[in-house]
């Protein structure tokens, strides 16, 4: 069985959405391990709930981010792969390579447009009419790996970033599970930029 490592900051949201869609039994795949960049958060309890190991490995206790990633990869040997669930820290170069092609991350907006830490400001600011959410594998840059799955959301007039993000959450945790379940069956190929979907076999 394919075993998750998931990275979260805050409110577990997503993680949750994969705990459910395996505990449903749509995704055939075991969280080992849910890890946090700080404590007293509510992906930690989610975890704990759902009853996943987890661990706050708390980034104000390292010396430097070669030192925390190194406690990072401590508790992630043996996972298949490493899901970034609203993880809010750039990974070193060398933490990418590691898991080259085994490290996800969901962006809420539709890459490669608004990257960064406030996609949601940035899409009402600009003034677009469509948002919505991005499933891609991680690469060296921000937010710039190739994309496996988008969903989109209509940006409404009134929309507020709360309201915004509301709407494009509900997507998220639907495409996140989607994604995840696709890698578990072997069905995503990486071929430079592109990820092709290839189809159940016969």
């Amino acid at each position: 069985m394919t075993k998750l490592g998931v990275l979260c900051s805050g409110r577990g949201t997503d993680l949750q959405s994969i705990i459910d869609a395996i505990q449903r039994g749509e995704l055939d795949a075991e969280i080992s391990i849910v890890l946090t960049d700080k404590p007293n958060v509510m992906a930690l309890e989610r975890a704990a709930k759902a009853g996943i190991k987890n661990i706050c490995v708390d980034r104000k206790q390292f010396a430097s981010r070669a030192d925390f990633e190194a406690e990072l990869l401590k508790n992630l040997y043996g996972v298949d792969l490493v899901v970034l669930a609203g993880f809010m820290r750039i990974l070193s170069p060398e933490f990418v390579r590691r898991y080259e092609g085994r490290l996800m991350n969901i962006h809420p907006s539709l890459l490669p447009a608004f990257p960064g830490a406030h996609a949601h400001r940035d899409v009402l600011a600009y003034g677009v009419k469509i948002s919505g959410c991005t499933v891609h594998f991680v690469d060296e840059g921000t937010d710039s790996g190739p994309i496996i799955l988008q969903a989109a959301v209509e940006v409404r007039d009134d929309d507020t970033e709360e309201t915004l993000s509301a709407r494009v959450l509900e997507q998220e945790h639907i495409i996140y599970p989607k994604a995840i379940k696709l890698f578990v069956e072997g069905k995503l190929k990486i071929e430079g930029r592109h990820v092709k979907i290839l189809e159940a076999l016969q």
